[in-house]
């Protein structure tokens, strides 16, 4: 079987890590996550990074601190792509905040740009966009929305670590994802590109006053000990993952050229009716962190069991859109065409730096002679 991913044989160079740690006697807010903070700001782009317990919590205090700094208030809209990861959403709704769905283009499986606009009214605070599956979302046209319309525009950069966004009218420029918008959520659970042995997550900014509130609303809402500023919580990278990260950090961009490798060949290789490759994917090849290579098929189901039935492992990302799902009873009723046709046709294949050459052929193979 041809696992969609080997933790064992991708986590096999850093399992080091962990004694050092246990050597060293200092299991949290140490040195070790303290350089991985620093590390992780300098790979990003941005004067701030700061820890938390895992993605969703990073999102989650990004929106908190907002709140705390009278940026936000509970019932004030959030902007967001409707075909994201629930995650994304449960930030949004456990600040007390709204969010509004606005369906993706297809082609791209990002955000629709072209309907933000209309969605802006009075209580409209902030764009949240999400690189799914590695892409990178953002655009220009989306930067100047937020900034005419003064708008925070934040992302959820859960999937896509080392995802360029390159300038189109200079292609020698890019920046990374996570350091586009006024502020960024990452996770580092087990399957991400820059994944932990545990849960963990960050934030990443160029705003020294919001990294503040985040830090302190991660450590109970102190900012001294036993002195509380905020009604926090307890949100904090241990330093056993903050080992692991920084040593995974330094090998991530050829990893991340490797899954480009990957991906490069199912877009060449893969020809076939019954599957389809959206448009961009060529061209924003070495642009995407990888983390995911959906492929989409009106047979879905039908593909996933053939390719388990020849020794192949995937994953659906994701079965059941946000907005049918039973803990938002009340979008149950709402029709987004495009989202629900992602969700229904998406299937994710194998495509990670533990793969061979043969088993990305046999793969392609099999792609080519379903029917």
């Amino acid at each position: 079987m041809i696992k969609y991913l080997d933790f064992k044989e991708i986590n096999k160079p850093y399992e080091h890590a962990a004694d050092e740690v246990m050597r060293s006697g200092w299991y949290l807010k140490g040195d070790y996550t303290r350089r991985f903070e620093e590390a992780y700001a300098e790979y990003i782009g941005t004067k701030y990074c700061v820890g938390c317990g895992n993605g969703l919590d990073a999102l989650t205090l990004i929106f908190r601190a907002y709140i705390e700094l009278g940026v936000m208030a509970p019932g004030d809209e959030v902007i967001v792509p409707a075909n994201t990861y629930i995650a994304s959403i449960l930030a949004i709704t456990e600040c007390g905040l709204k969010p509004v769905l606005i369906e993706p283009k297809f082609d791209t499986l990002q955000i629709n740009e072209d309907l933000i606009e209309n969605a802006i009214n009075d209580r409209t605070r902030a764009v949240m966009i999400v690189h799914l599956y590695g892409f990178c979302a953002y655009t220009q046209k989306i930067a100047d929305i937020c900034y005419y319309n003064n708008l925070k525009l934040i992302e959820d950069n859960a999937q896509a670590h080392g995802a360029w966004y390159l300038d189109p009218d200079s292609m020698l420029k890019g920046r990374f994802t996570g350091s586009l918008g006024d502020a960024a959520g990452h996770s580092f659970y087990p399957t991400k590109n820059l994944g932990a042995f545990g849960d963990a997550g960050a934030v990443t900014t160029n705003d020294e006053k919001l990294a503040k509130v985040i830090e302190s609303l991660g450590n109970y809402g102190s900012s001294h000990k036993y002195v509380f500023d905020y009604i926090g919580r307890n949100s904090r990278m241990d330093e056993l993952q903050a080992a692991i990260l920084s040593m995974k950090l330094l090998n991530l961009p050829l990893d991340n050229e490797i899954r480009g490798d990957i991906a490069y060949r199912y877009i060449s290789d893969v020809k076939n009716p019954n599957i389809i490759l959206p448009e961009s994917y060529e061209e924003r090849c070495w642009q995407s962190a990888w983390h995911i290579f959906p492929i989409f098929s009106p047979c879905r189901d039908r593909l996933q069991a053939y390719l388990k039935d020849n020794g192949v492992e995937t994953q659906i990302h994701y079965p059941i859109p946000p907005h049918k799902q039973k803990c938002y009873k009340e979008w149950n009723n709402l029709e987004l065409p495009i989202t629900e046709l992602i969700h229904e046709q998406e299937l994710s294949i194998p495509c990670n730096q533990a793969l061979t050459y043969d088993e990305v052929s046999y793969i392609a193979d099999l792609l080519n002679s379903f029917r």
